[in-house]
C-alpha cells in the first residue's frame, strides 16, 4: 500500500532539513547524499532521486507528485551540528525515533544549538595561531606576538564578516590588519620576525575544511560541488594574500 501524502512530506521534510543542516555547517557532499539516502530508505522509501550543489537541494520520492527544492543561503563550519545530524540519522535508522521525532529534533539542532561565545573563539584563535606558528617555524620567539595577532585578526574578520556578509572581504581586511600589526610588533619589540608572525596570525582565516571538502567532493565524483568549493577556497586564499600584500608594498 502507499505512503499517506502526510508521511511522504515527513520524508521530504526530514531529508531536506538534514540536508540542509550539513551543507550549512561544513559537510562534504557525499555525507550528504548518504545521510539523505538513509533517512529516505529507513523511511520506507524505494527510490529518492537527489540533486545537491553547495547552493541547493533538490530531491523527489516515488508516489509523490512534485519534487521538492531547499536554497543554501549562508555556509559557515560547524562540525557539532555536523556531528549531531549523523547521530540522529543513525538513531532513526535504529528505530530509536520515529519520523516526526526526527523532524523536530532536527528543527532543534538548526534553530537551538548554541554555539561558542566569541571569546572562547578568541582565544581558540589566538592559541592556533601561537602554536601553529611554532609547528611551521620551530621557533618560540615570535609565539607571544603570533598569539596576540592572531587573536586580534580572527576578531575583526568575525565582526566585518557579521555585519557586512561577505567572507572574502572581512578575510582581505583581517588580513591587511594582521600584516599592519605584525610590522608593528617587530617595530616594538614585541616580535623578531616579521612573516613568522604573519604566517601565524592568518592561520585562523585560512579556508582549511573548504578546501579538505573540495578535494573529497572531487574524489568522491562531485564534478559541480567540487570546483565550486574549490574556486570559494581559492577566492579566500587570494583575498587574504592580497591584504597581506598591500602591507608589504608600505613597509
Amino acid at each position: 500500500m502507499d505512503m499517506g501524502f502526510d508521511k511522504q512530506t515527513h520524508i521530504l521534510n526530514a531529508c531536506l532539513q538534514a540536508g540542509r543542516i550539513l551543507i550549512e555547517n561544513g559537510s562534504e557532499m557525499a555525507r550528504v547524499i548518504d545521510t539523505m539516502q538513509r533517512i529516505a530508505f529507513n523511511a520506507g522509501v524505494k527510490n529518492a532521486q537527489m540533486f545537491v550543489t553547495v547552493t541547493g537541494i533538490v530531491i523527489s520520492i516515488d508516489n509523490h507528485p512534485n519534487a521538492q527544492v531547499a536554497s543554501i543561503d549562508h555556509r559557515t563550519i560547524d562540525l557539532d551540528k555536523v556531528a549531531r545530524v549523523n547521530e540522529l540519522s543513525r538513531k532513526f535508522a535504529q528505530r530509536e525515533i520515529d519520523l516526526p521525532e526526527l523532524v523536530r529534533l532536527l528543527d532543534r539542532i538548526d534553530n537551538e544549538t548554541a554555539t561558542f561565545p566569541f571569546w572562547i573563539r578568541f582565544l581558540a584563535a589566538a592559541m592556533l595561531s601561537a602554536v601553529l606558528l611554532i609547528i611551521f617555524t620551530h621557533e618560540y620567539v615570535d609565539a607571544p606576538a603570533g598569539f596576540v595577532v592572531g587573536g586580534i585578526g580572527f576578531a575583526i574578520f568575525y565582526f566585518l564578516n557579521h555585519k557586512f556578509k561577505v567572507q572574502f572581504l572581512s578575510e582581505f581586511f583581517a588580513s591587511f590588519i594582521i600584516g599592519i600589526l605584525a610590522a608593528i610588533a617587530v617595530k616594538i619589540g614585541l616580535g623578531v620576525h616579521f612573516d613568522n608572525i604573519i604566517i601565524g596570525g592568518i592561520m585562523p582565516l585560512v579556508p582549511g575544511v573548504p578546501i579538505t571538502n573540495a578535494v573529497r567532493d572531487l574524489v568522491s565524483g562531485n564534478l559541480i560541488s567540487g570546483p565550486a568549493r574549490a574556486f570559494e577556497a581559492l577566492i579566500s586564499a587570494v583575498a587574504i594574500a592580497g591584504g597581506i600584500v598591500c602591507v608589504l608594498n608600505f613597509i
